[in-house]
């Protein structure tokens, strides 16, 4: 019997941003593992104007990808999907791993089109079954399947992502970042820390600064030996300043002075991070870190819930519930609206009890 060739370069196509990259963690290195004498190179969008893609602030330095080819998502330009198509058949990749975002088949299939036709790429793992790249629905909870499980499924082939177990969602980070998470952290790096990033970019996921306000002065109030590590882009620094104004102990404001890797490193430090729907939940939940989560409900229940670890969800849903809207001006964003402080209060000592096995009332020693 003949043995199977050898793999030698793989293209995995996956677009997105901070959080679409930590979601698939565990099939990056599934990837890896199915493949570890391949070169693996990362088809992904890049902003306009940077050099680099946003799955780089992710992934470099993990190992888990030796490089990235540009793709300007939804572009219909002619020259330029021909221009991407030489630079695949240039690159020969021996396999293509789809971990596109969920679609509609009639997507999926032009994807696979080009890629067979176009590009010359003669094996794909990822969309062989038409089901593969749907989102599925459980019927007894109501939630949909989480992103991290539906593209764990749709690689089936290559083996089990083992989504549950923490190793598959390791960063791999170095030590120069992990020193540069001490150094940043000074003397709160030695006592017990909330992490806050109440900033979002995306007006429909905002639970509002004034809540944040309220809910870390209450927090102060409550764990008053607790120090408070503030993180986000460097756009968020100001919404963090003002959320944080009645926070009584030592506190400090990360925005846009470390990069997510460096920030996911700081989250080590931390008992609990509280935040929206947004990527630096995801590097805390990469990290292992509980959440205590605002959840808007412009996405559907289940998608975007973190699958590893334990954590507080307050998801309310709505008549409106799977918009996908930016901005939600008509119906005032009254999913989150209904979201209260004392209910986040609640949830923190719920996360801090948990961890703790105590009321959470104070640092443990």
């Amino acid at each position: 019997m003949n043995s199977p060739p050898r793999i030698k370069k793989v293209l995995v196509c996956r677009i997105g941003s901070l959080g679409d990259t930590i979601v698939a963690l565990p099939c990056f290195h599934l990837i890896e593992r199915s493949f570890p004498d391949a070169e693996r190179i990362l088809l992904t969008n890049f902003p306009v104007h940077l050099k680099a893609p946003p799955a780089a602030s992710v992934l470099d330095g993990s190992n888990l990808i030796h490089g990235y080819m540009r793709y300007t998502a939804g572009t219909r330009n002619p020259g330029e999907i021909l221009r991407l198509a030489m630079k695949i058949r240039r690159f020969r990749p021996d396999v293509l791993v789809y971990l596109m975002p969920a679609r509609e088949q009639s997507a999926v299939q032009r994807d696979k089109r080009f890629f067979q036709w176009a590009a010359g790429v003669k094996h794909i793992v990822g969309i062989s079954k038409a089901d593969q790249t749907a989102r599925r629905k459980d019927p007894a909870s109501g939630l949909y399947e989480s992103e991290a499980v539906r593209l764990a499924r749709s690689l089936a082939e290559l083996g089990d992502a083992a989504i549950g177990d923490p190793v598959n969602w390791d960063l791999r980070l170095a030590e120069s970042e992990k020193e540069s998470a001490r150094r940043a952290l000074g003397d709160l790096a030695g006592r017990a820390l909330i992490a806050c990033g109440p900033g979002t970019k995306m007006q429909a996921k905002d639970w509002g600064q004034e809540n944040w306000r309220a809910l870390l002065a209450r927090l102060s109030e409550t764990y008053p030996t607790y120090g408070l590590a503030l993180i986000g882009a460097k756009e968020d620094r100001e919404a963090s300043d003002y959320s944080s104004q009645d926070w009584h102990g030592p506190k400090v404001n990360f925005c846009g002075r470390l990069s997510p890797r460096e920030t996911a490193a700081v989250l080590e430090y931390a008992s609990v991070f509280l935040g929206p729907d947004s990527g630096p939940m995801h590097l805390a939940s990469s990290v292992g870190v509980r959440t205590v989560i605002a959840f808007s409900a412009r996405g559907l229940p289940g998608v975007w819930y973190l699958t590893v670890g334990n954590h507080e969800i307050l998801y309310r849903e709505v008549s409106c519930s799977g918009c996908n809207l930016e901005t939600c001006i008509v119906e005032g964003r009254r999913c989150l609206s209904a979201i209260t402080v004392d209910e986040m209060a609640f949830a923190v000592d719920s996360a801090l009890s948990k961890k703790y096995g105590n009321p959470g009332k104070a640092a443990p020693c």
